[in-house]
């Protein structure tokens, strides 16, 4: 059931935005959106609630993380593995891909109920589920992008209508199908720099990191960067049985080396013009033992760092300021060195929540945005973001009535 309250805007109210006036219309409804996501770091799901016009206006509402447990972080692995014999056709489910995409589903539909429940949120005033599913496979040289995850199936579960496969539009208009969430950044942006002067850049750190670049007058900038906290997770994992470097306190003990660094960045993706996407395996993990624990875990935080500060290399400028979201933004090695990297090049570097926003819960928040903007046709994607020909609408809507 769809509940919509309309509000009127004036066009010449939208100050920075860089949208046609047939994205702008005088009369405006506003939707309640859930928003999903489990990411690269497949640590758990994170649950966010937004109302929004799909456009400039964005009011955030609570947000909760539901962890996953041990065993399922084993099969999402484990899936991953599976997933490499899927040459073009992503709706291949080779292995036990089949059982972990239903078993996902409704672990996300239980994630939607706790989330309900925990805020007193009844289903029938939430009007969409933006569900982002968990990526197993990202080869954007292929044009082939999965994300398990049952959206029929979890419309069902939960009475609420599902936006979900965000990602194949984009691809199929020539897009890398990452990253979806700029769009949701420049909103943000726009609401609380409405009249800046210069570029702002929004760096989320998860498995894998990435940078939105937004210019004053709206005109976005997107692509992943490098390495988040995925190699860090990797290499704790392997050396020690340890899943995450909590607050960069291993990093911290140790010191980063330089050659070990320096062979990472010279790797061709750094030197690739953007739009640039990437899967979580496409960066070799430390060799076992090359390094001691802590010394390796500082050189991984150092290049994921480094790496964002070079990916600036291919932005038409450097950003006055980034605001940092994810995961990795807890890390205080990672934090410590991008700050001075950043601070060398004149800028400064903010937690997401400096400016009042939730770091942990920004992705989820993207996609309870974009649930609305797919539901009205409205572009996710542009050139500069992914890459795509032209700017492009994504999303499939299952609704609980079909």
């Amino acid at each position: 059931m769809i509940l919509r309250a309309a509000y009127h805007l004036s066009l010449t109210n939208s100050p920075g935005k860089c949208l046609s006036l047939s994205e702008r219309p005088s009369t405006v409804t506003i939707f309640t959106a859930i928003g999903l996501m489990s990411g690269t770091s497949m640590d758990g799901i994170d649950v966010a609630l937004v109302k929004t016009d799909g456009q400039s206006m964005v009011e955030r509402g609570p947000a909760i993380e539901i962890p996953y447990s041990v065993d399922v972080r084993r099969l999402i692995e484990v899936g991953l593995e599976a997933a490499k014999e899927i040459e073009y056709d992503r709706t291949a489910r080779p292995g036990g891909l089949a059982y972990l995409e239903t078993l996902l589903t409704d672990h996300h539909a239980d994630a939607v109920s706790q989330f309900l429940d925990r805020f007193n949120i009844a289903a029938q005033t939430v009007d969409f589920i933006g569900f982002h599913g968990q990526t197993v496979l990202h080869r954007p040289d292929v044009g082939v992008t999965v994300q398990l995850g049952l959206g029929k199936h979890l419309a069902a579960a939960t009475g609420i209508d599902v936006v979900y496969d965000f990602r194949a539009n984009d691809m199929r208009h020539g897009g890398q199908g990452a990253p979806l969430v700029p769009v949701y950044h420049r909103a943000l942006a726009d609401g609380v720099w409405s009249e800046r002067r210069t570029p702002v850049a929004f760096v989320n750190i998860g498995g894998i990191s990435n940078i939105t670049w937004i210019a004053p007058e709206g005109d976005l900038f997107a692509f992943d960067t490098g390495p988040g906290n995925a190699l860090i997770d990797q290499w704790l994992q392997q050396e020690a049985g340890i899943p995450l470097d909590q607050g960069g306190l291993i990093a911290s003990e140790g010191r980063y080396h330089k050659s070990v660094l320096e062979a990472y960045l010279e790797l061709p993706y750094f030197s690739l013009s953007a739009p640039k996407s990437l899967d979580r395996l496409d960066f070799e993990p430390l060799k076992p033992g090359v390094l001691e624990l802590s010394d390796g875990a500082r050189t991984l935080a150092r290049l994921t760092a480094e790496a964002i500060i070079k990916g600036c290399e291919h932005l038409p400028e450097m950003p006055e300021r980034f605001v940092i979201c994810g995961g990795g933004r807890k890390n205080a090695a990672i934090i410590a060195d991008l700050a001075e990297l950043a601070d060398a090049k004149g800028a400064q570097v903010d937690a997401a929540e400096t400016h009042g926003f939730d770091g942990d819960a920004m992705e989820a928040e993207a996609f309870a945005y974009l649930a609305v903007r797919s539901h009205l046709g409205l572009p996710l994607t542009y050139p500069n973001t992914t890459g795509c020909r032209e700017a492009v609408s994504g999303g499939v809507e299952a609704s609980v009535m079909s």
